[in-house]
């Protein structure tokens, strides 16, 4: 069994998350169409979303704690650190989410808690 531990959220994303999401954002979609996703997310209400269901929208696999992205994030939870909400895009014609910013973050915080609720701002 897992031990219980309280993950901490920043109520809104850091500022360097944004063009961290587009730049990802650009090599799947054309520069302009990032600049206008990220315009977008910055306007966006924060919501939240079980780590299994982003997990399973997004159909990315998990990355381990043998990832140093998420082992670093990790520390960061059983720190008491607060974390930054996620970036997400709806892309309705591959009925996926992308994880524009945040993947490793995810995978560190469904490591602790499947059912954890993950903060985040998707359009």
């Amino acid at each position: 069994m897992r031990k219980h531990v309280q993950i901490a959220w920043l109520k809104q994303p850091a500022e360097h998350n944004y063009p961290a999401a587009e730049s990802y954002l650009s090599l799947i979609f054309e520069k302009r169409t990032a600049v206008k996703y990220v315009r977008q997310l910055r306007r966006a209400p924060v919501t939240e979303f079980k780590a299994k269901d982003i997990f399973r929208a997004s159909g990315l696999s998990l990355l381990g704690v043998s990832n140093s992205h998420v082992e670093n994030d990790r520390k960061r939870i059983l720190s008491g650190h607060k974390l930054s909400p996620l970036l997400l895009v709806r892309d309705k014609g591959n009925c996926k989410v992308i994880v524009a910013d945040g993947y490793h973050r995810m995978c560190a915080v469904y490591a602790f808690d499947e059912d954890a609720l993950i903060p985040g701002k998707i359009v």
